[in-house]
């Protein structure tokens, strides 16, 4: 049985790499991603404006630069929408109004809305609190159960 573990596990290994998504410095535009791709893998952070030059939506996308490192570690993605008149999907279900900031959890329901930018680290904090999110820090550390 093990080394039938074995291989299965290095057959699926190098797929797992390819599956990544772009690098959390690189933000993905609404229109290239769907929800169904991010269903129970990433935990999307959307980042709605109605225009790019809106200063709350380049005030969030710098805090969300400055440590990237803490986003990726709760698998967050971040999605940017700045287009109202395309109408993306993300647009259309999640209905925001000018600047919004809204995060999800894996199973694809929106978690919290925010009318202001967030630190990364308020982000953190939230998604900690997450359901799903525990249970992951409880597998990861299953001393505290």
């Amino acid at each position: 049985m093990k080394p039938l573990y074995i291989f299965v596990l290095a057959a699926f290994l190098p797929l797992a790499v390819l599956a990544q998504d772009a690098p959390l410095d690189t933000p993905l535009d609404a229109a290239a991603v769907t929800r169904d791709e991010l269903l129970w893998l990433k935990r999307p952070v959307v980042v709605f404006a109605d225009s790019p030059a809106d200063p709350s939506f380049e005030a969030q996308m710098r805090l969300l630069a400055d440590e990237p490192g803490a986003l990726a570690e709760r698998d967050v993605v971040v999605i940017t929408d700045t287009d109202p008149a395309a109408r993306s999907d993300w647009r259309q279900k999640l209905r925001p109004r000018g600047f919004s900031l809204v995060i999800m959890d894996k199973d694809g329901e929106a978690k919290l809305r925010k009318p202001l930018p967030w630190s990364v680290r308020e982000i953190s904090r939230a998604i900690d609190k997450f359901p799903i999110r525990r249970e992951e820090l409880l597998e990861q550390y299953p001393a505290g159960r």
